[in-house]
């Protein structure tokens, strides 16, 4: 029989509903009772005790709110009666202690990466557009259109067919009404002629010119992590030539990243070109050539401990926390003790998490990095009248996630529960193996882009609502919470954890399966749904206020 209700740590005054209780049903769970007061819907909580103005709500282990006035045990627990409270966090002496998971079964086990000359190893091998400046989106677009339909790489040939379908039906006098869409497109593909190239990216962007200069010395330090990323092959670069954002500042970048950057640069200035056709032919022409050479790069075996994954969440819900995140976690762990490197970001869910981070990072110098880190970015919310706890969206909170706190506790178990090695800045590389803490937005896109802009080559990205977030240059792998979103959105679900609510599989399974995911996707064998479906976005953080 399928447990009704969880609690996830021992010292919660909260039960997690894993299925539907109506108002005066009685719960039974480790040996007590609970009379239900209200109908609860699946993922959202209820109190085990009663509760008096100004008690605080335990879940995770963790201060997570505030009650707001009296409730009686078996209350639903709603943006009403809880409020966001979370515990203060300091830097201590703390000799955290790590029981590393048995990872026997996964020694000498490889994937099929492409080797880079800096040593690094990619899961995939693209070619990349740069614009240092937004007035070149334009061209950038005309370029993608052109190579993307002729080499195969785009996904609209399928809506092209359906289309024409329609213009058809509408020029032989058939009611456009009484046609259906194509239950699937399958079999509608373009022809690849570069059979090692996985692709032509773009990074289409809104800065480089305007704004203040700070934003546009962040960006070059973006775009240049972009260019020396293991999942790049080559780059080709369009300038204005008056922005702000300079095609010397970006070399400049690029070296102090990558002394050795050794490959290939095309770099086309619009306003030193004869005309805009001539630039865009020749960029084409040399980018063709490019390829040509980019082609002849084949995979070869690379340890497991050259794998870089980035952990991220997003639409997420009450299930997150329970299923999702913490198989990713374990998976997290395994690549840990595998020496491969995991990244975590995302710090307004940090938030009610930073004690936990701070006693498991193992250098004094990070921890107190990752504190003043996380209290100037929660100060500059607060100076702009927001603050970390309107951080969670209507739809976190309409499927149980009430407050900040227990959204970023329930995150954080994508970390695992291995020691942090680093804390990192927006743009900084990764260069110590094991958990890195990335300093980035909650934001969907703007986390993702800064996970691979620090080095992550595949993206674990747990969602229990549906997302179609992408990357452009690192694979997304999407994992969903529960079975009802994979049922309904499986176009974007590569991973399901359902089984977990469902208590068909353990954490422990789910996160063995992740990582055998995780294994092939490195290796080309699996491609995630958001690399075929061409989900490339990128939005640099202009480093304002954005949770």
């Amino acid at each position: 029989m399928k447990q009704k209700v969880l609690k996830v740590h021992p010292n919660d005054n909260v039960l997690v509903a894993l299925a539907d209780l109506k108002a005066g049903e009685t719960v039974h769970y480790q040996g007590n009772d609970y009379v239900v007061v209200d109908d609860i819907q699946a993922k959202h909580k209820f109190y085990t005790t009663d509760m008096n103005v100004g008690d605080e709500v335990l879940m995770y282990g963790t201060l997570v709110g505030k009650v707001q006035y009296a409730l009686k045990a078996g209350t639903r627990m709603t943006t009403d009666n809880l409020k966001h409270a979370a515990a203060p966090y300091q830097f201590r002496p703390y000799h955290y202690q790590w029981q590393a998971p048995d990872v026997s079964k996964y020694v000498g086990r490889t994937f099929n990466g492409y080797h880079r000359a800096d040593g690094k190893v990619g899961t995939a091998n693209y070619w990349l557009f740069i614009p240092t400046v937004f007035c070149e989106n334009r061209n950038l677009d005309v370029i993608r259109e052109a190579l993307h339909n002729e080499l195969g790489y785009a996904v609209t040939a399928k809506y092209k067919a359906y289309t024409h379908e329609l213009v058809e039906a509408f020029k032989n006098g058939v009611d456009i009404s009484t046609l259906t869409a194509p239950v699937s497109f399958e079999g509608i593909r373009n022809e690849r002629p570069f059979k090692n190239i996985d692709g032509i990216k773009f990074l289409n962007h809104q800065g480089g010119c305007g704004g203040i200069r700070q934003d546009a010395a962040v960006l070059s330090k973006l775009l240049a992590a972009y260019a020396d990323h293991p999942n790049v092959a080559g780059v080709t670069m369009l300038s204005l030539g008056c922005q702000n954002l300079q095609v010397q500042d970006f070399m400049n970048d690029l070296k102090e990243r990558n002394p050795n950057f050794d490959k290939p640069l095309y770099i086309f200035e619009q306003q030193q070109s004869q005309s805009e056709e001539n630039m865009i032919a020749e960029a084409i022409k040399k980018t063709f050539e490019g390829l040509v050479a980019a082609n002849k790069i084949e995979r070869k075996p690379a340890p497991l401990s050259q794998m870089n994954v980035g952990v991220k969440c997003g639409g997420s819900d009450g299930f997150s926390g329970i299923s999702a995140n913490p198989a990713v976690g374990y998976c997290s762990d395994l690549l840990v003790a595998l020496g491969a490197t995991v990244l975590l970001a995302e710090f307004p869910e940090l938030c009610g998490a930073e004690q936990n981070m701070i006693d498991r990072t193992k250098d004094e110098a990070a921890a107190k990095k990752f504190i003043q880190l996380m209290s100037a970015y929660s100060q500059a919310a607060e100076n702009a009248g927001s603050g970390f706890h309107m951080n969670p969206s209507p739809g976190n909170i309409k499927d149980g996630l009430i407050t900040d706190a227990i959204k970023s506790n329930g995150a954080a178990k994508k970390g695992g529960t291995s020691p942090i090695e680093d804390v990192l800045e927006y743009t900084e590389p990764a260069i110590k193996s094991g958990l890195n803490l990335v300093c980035t937005p909650g934001n969907d896109v703007e986390a993702t882009t800064g996970k691979a802009a620090s080095g992550a080559t595949l993206i674990l990205f747990t969602t229990g609502l549906g997302t179609p977030t992408g990357n452009p240059v690192c694979p997304v792998i999407k994992v969903a919470t529960n079975n009802a979103l994979t049922k309904r959105m499986g176009d974007i679900i590569d991973i399901n954890t359902g089984p977990v609510i469902e208590g068909e599989k353990t954490i422990e399974e789910m996160g063995e399966d992740i990582l055998e995911y995780c294994i092939k996707a490195a290796s080309g064998e699996v491609i995630p749904k958001s690399v075929l479906l061409n989900q490339d976005d990128f939005i640099p953080w202009k480093r304002g206020v954005s949770l």
